[in-house]
């Protein structure tokens, strides 16, 4: 007789929305070979049977309790990082893999800053005003407001994978881009991305900067700033020593080695809300000390309809959604493949999360 066959993974998939039937076809077609359960935890909380079943978990926040975690294999996340998971007794007390969703993000996040950046540059929001209002808008003073990005330096606060495909993106149209990272990566093997990537997307082998920088010390944080940068791009993950990592003195810097005698730096804030001083950051926004601000994330969440940084005019706020899209569900879904089969032959699981770091 012959050696019986492995038994069947168990994939629970527990997301807290209804996944589109499409994407659900996909993603059983793609793990035809395993037990697909699709459970939406919005409704209901995940029952204790189904987590005891499952042997691989895809999930944003819903875990199991330790003593119904005891048949998984791999937890893989759909989110980049796992701040919201650091307190977890299972990522805490059990040695469970787990993997992020890192790589999936550049693509829709990198267009949305450029969005962003073209909508203040080219002043999008007065057309936009105009056309509503059936009015052929000619009376605004077009030559002094608008602006083009090339030749802009562009500075990326965190150079992991979102921040290579901005890098790619903005090379594109004309911009020099300078990297920072909280690691030194002296060596043209240090700067390559083992992370997943999007087939044609990012920075892989780290040649687009023109400049590298690192440190986790306010010193080297400074140096960075005094580059004389148009956009600072906030991307490091949030940890106890990036909350408030940038505040009044950190913008003063940005803005007084400026040498662009027409426009203030702007800053663009892909991370989360709390790396910034929000009221710093309004402060210098209101005194031009900054040129403007796009904001994906914010402090807190959801941001109170009565904050006032809604109303400082040069800020554009979206609620958290840059890397949101009809994509980002079957890419994540390509990195737990890819890790099935690296399970199967003993291989390094790709995006594994590092205990005791936040990412």
């Amino acid at each position: 007789m012959g050696e019986a066959p492995p038994p069947q993974e168990h994939v629970l998939i527990a997301i807290r929305q209804d996944m589109p039937k499409p994407v659900e076809l996909w993603v059983r077609g793609k793990f035809a070979d395993a037990e697909v359960t699709v459970y939406n935890a919005a409704k209901s909380k995940v029952p204790s049977e189904l987590f005891r079943r499952a042997t691989i978990l895809v999930t944003f926040i819903d875990v199991p309790e330790i003593e119904d975690s005891h048949n998984l294999k791999l937890i893989h996340t759909l989110s980049a990082g796992l701040d919201h998971l650091v307190n977890n007794p299972v990522l805490k007390e059990t040695e469970i893999p787990f993997t992020t969703s890192s790589g999936i993000h550049g693509p829709p996040i990198s267009e949305w800053v450029i969005l962003n950046w073209l909508v203040a540059a080219r002043n999008y929001a007065v057309i936009h005003e105009a056309q509503k209002a059936h009015k052929w808008e000619r009376d605004f003073p077009w030559m002094q407001k608008n602006s083009d990005q090339v030749g802009k330096k562009v500075g990326i606060f965190g150079y992991g994978s979102i921040g290579r495909q901005i890098a790619r993106v903005s090379q594109a149209m004309g911009m020099t881009v300078h990297a920072y990272t909280a690691s030194p990566r002296p060596t043209p093997e240090s700067r390559h991305d083992d992370t997943y990537i999007v087939p044609g997307t990012g920075d892989p082998e780290g040649l687009i900067p023109v400049s590298w920088h690192h440190g986790t010390d306010k010193e080297s944080v400074h140096e960075f700033l005094s580059l004389g940068l148009d956009h600072l791009v906030v991307s490091v993950p949030l940890t106890p020593a990036t909350t408030h990592l940038l505040g009044a003195e950190e913008f003063a810097i940005l803005s007084k080695n400026n040498k662009n005698p027409f426009q203030r730096p702007y800053v663009t804030n892909i991370s989360r809300g709390k790396v910034l001083n929000q009221d710093a950051l309004i402060e210098a926004l209101n005194s031009g000390v900054l040129s403007g601000a796009a904001l994906d994330v914010t402090d807190p969440e959801p941001l109170p309809s009565d904050h006032p940084l809604w109303d400082v005019p040069n800020v554009q706020i979206s609620p958290h959604i840059s890397g949101a899209g009809k994509d980002y569900l079957p890419r994540s879904f390509d990195i737990l493949h890819v890790n099935l089969g690296r399970i199967k032959k003993g291989l390094p699981l790709l995006n594994a999360y590092k205990r005791g770091t936040a990412y």
